[in-house]
């Protein structure tokens, strides 16, 4: 079955129809939850300030020339340089020098000064750690006690998420290959709830982090598929707003995750409260009827005809025959369409050395979206000021983002955009880097600038890497660009650790690599305005070809990118995030 034949469906029941936005918009609310658990780790892996148990009960503590301060206090006035300590008496007379990861006790007990020049012995914190509780009354890492030694425990928890998304990205598109979209649009969406709250309630740091993971493969599983699931029931001329805006409602999951974490300080009730999102959908995914596309695809024709004449009712617009608008040999069409498209395996994405450095550029700037996408979420808390605000503005900021793109890509093309918007995250990461950390304002605002670029190249590099490639390898083209994203969205929490020694340093690594990527966009070609390649070359043809020679090509509009659906399964594809 060609999807040019089936496009004309729409043509009939409507691209964009009553019907077809109240699938979107039930689909996309579930893109909400998406966002809401790959951030949720902003604020229930952080790490409080925190000194090491005393062996006893405290009659009196010291710190500096202060004498007033209770233990539970003085754990956020250490330096995270660990030089300080605080002195504190046992009511066994016992005299210890509390600091972060170690405690060292006095040999001589008849002096309770600051200040002590005598023989005293160490001792590690086997009596565990008392955290400072004026911003979280506990989180995962308070729990578990993931600091000092135990701390790259802690530093596991987003990255091993992400290396989940990546996994459930391929495991699940190809079930729902296999077994229909609808089916694990359900399950998926099920099991994010049951994940989630497994979270929650785990006994252990181990069976958190496996509810983790499998949370994350569920998540990354209903993105992609759930992205193939609504572009198969709208029309072309409504395809990329629809796309581009799906990341929309995975920015309101970012502002979810900051005002849940203003309100709810406990860490468990944080995660259950976040996981009930996605009940509303798991109450109405079971009224969500099968794309014609897969229907077809199985041979299931009466079904499909069935599902169509649905869309028309709704969208009271006239039916259409499948057998007389595809006038085709269905079962025969539908047997060798996947056979050609397997054909192909990475190497062709090397065809020739143009096309190569064409290829390693799409998967660096891929690799850019996401290692800035994630590290300026990430990094929020390390702005200054109040994290949770810092974290709600850097995930609003994200929708005007895509608007902008869909309505400039248009106006002065697909290639510039990007360079732009690489080039203004570059600037952003720069400028935050010299700003004095007193004055935090303009820092985050700085931030927030940088996000917005970052946000606009992510949002356009799906549908831009769609535009360069044949036909034959598009659907691989954007399948391995995506997985270069995730690996780059594994590493970018280690980078935000990183600014444990310099504040900077995911600012460095995101604006070095950023300024990279958008010179080297300026060697792309550009694709607004041309057919989508059939052959090898015609993708060469790109980059020769003058502007003016643009227009004497059959254009297309923004939405012909995407006329790619039928090339692109679940297997290869997936959303940014």
């Amino acid at each position: 079955m060609g999807s040019r034949h089936f496009e004309g469906i729409y043509d009939h029941v409507g691209h964009f129809g009553r019907f077809q936005r109240v699938l979107y918009f039930i689909c996309a609310f579930q893109n909400i939850s998406c966002g809401i658990h790959y951030l949720a780790s902003v604020f229930m892996g952080v790490t409080p300030h925190h000194v090491c148990r005393p062996p006893g009960n405290v009659s009196q503590v010291v710190f500096h020339n202060h004498s007033n301060w209770s233990l539970e206090d003085t754990g956020a006035l250490l330096s995270s340089g660990q030089k300080d300590y605080v002195t504190v008496q046992l009511q066994n007379g016992e005299i210890w020098e509390l600091s972060r990861c170690s405690r060292n006790k006095r040999e001589n007990t008849s002096s309770l000064g600051y200040e002590y020049t005598g023989s005293k012995k160490e001792f590690p914190c086997v009596d565990g750690y008392i955290y400072d509780q004026n911003t979280w009354k506990s989180t995962a890492v308070t729990q578990w006690n993931l600091v000092c030694d135990r701390k790259w425990l802690a530093m596991l928890i987003q990255p091993l998420f992400m290396f989940g998304v990546l996994l459930g990205s391929v495991t699940f598109g190809y079930f729902s290959d296999r077994l229909g979209r609808r089916v694990v649009l359900w399950a998926t969406s099920s099991s994010m709830f049951l994940f989630g709250i497994a979270a929650a309630f785990a006994v252990d740091y181990y069976t958190f982090m496996a509810a983790r993971f499998f949370l994350a493969m569920v998540a990354s599983g209903y993105l992609v598929v759930g992205f193939v699931y609504v572009m198969e029931f709208i029309g072309m001329k409504s395809r990329t707003w629809a796309s581009v805006h799906l990341h929309s409602f995975f920015a309101v999951g970012t502002l979810l995750v900051a005002l849940t974490g203003y309100l709810v300080r406990t860490w468990w009730l944080y995660q259950v409260i976040l996981s009930t999102v996605t009940v509303p959908f798991i109450l109405c995914c079971w009224v969500l009827p099968e794309t014609p596309f897969w229907l077809l695809s199985e041979g299931r024709y009466e079904e499909a005809q069935k599902i169509v004449d649905i869309m028309a009712k709704w969208n009271r617009a006239s039916s259409c025959k499948l057998s007389e608008l595809l006038s085709l040999d269905l079962p025969g069409r539908v047997s060798n369409s996947p056979t050609e498209v397997q054909k192909h395996n990475l190497s062709y994405l090397f065809y020739n050395w143009s096309i190569t450095k064409r290829t390693l550029t799409v998967w660096l700037i891929w690799f850019t979206g996401s290692l800035g996408f994630y590290s300026f979420s990430l990094n929020s808390v390390n702005l200054g000021g109040n994290e949770y605000l810092n974290l709600f503005l850097l995930g609003v900021v994200e929708i005007p983002a895509y608007t902008f793109v869909c309505i400039a890509m248009d106006k002065v093309g697909r290639r510039t955009v990007l360079a732009c918007s690489l080039f203004c995250s570059a600037l952003a990461c720069g400028v935050v880097m010299v700003i004095p950390q007193k004055h935090y304002i303009l820092g985050v605002v700085t931030a927030m600038v940088g996000k917005f670029a970052i946000g606009a190249a992510f949002g356009l590099i799906y549908l831009y890497t769609a535009e360069l490639y044949p036909t034959i390898v598009r659907s691989l083209a954007v399948g391995s660009g995506s997985m270069v994203c995730r690996l780059a969205s594994i590493l970018a929490p280690f980078s935000v650790d990183l600014s444990s020694i310099w504040i900077f340093i995911p600012q460095l690594f995101v604006g070095t690599m950023a300024l990279l990527s958008g010179v080297l966009t300026l060697k792309l070609p550009e694709t607004l305005g041309k057919r989508l390649a059939t052959t090898w070359e015609e993708a060469a043809k790109l980059e020769s070809e003058d502007e003016s020679k643009s227009s004497k090509l059959l254009p297309t509009t923004n939405n012909s990118g995407l006329e790619k659906t039928e090339a692109i399964t679940p297997r290869d594809s997936g959303l940014g995030e």
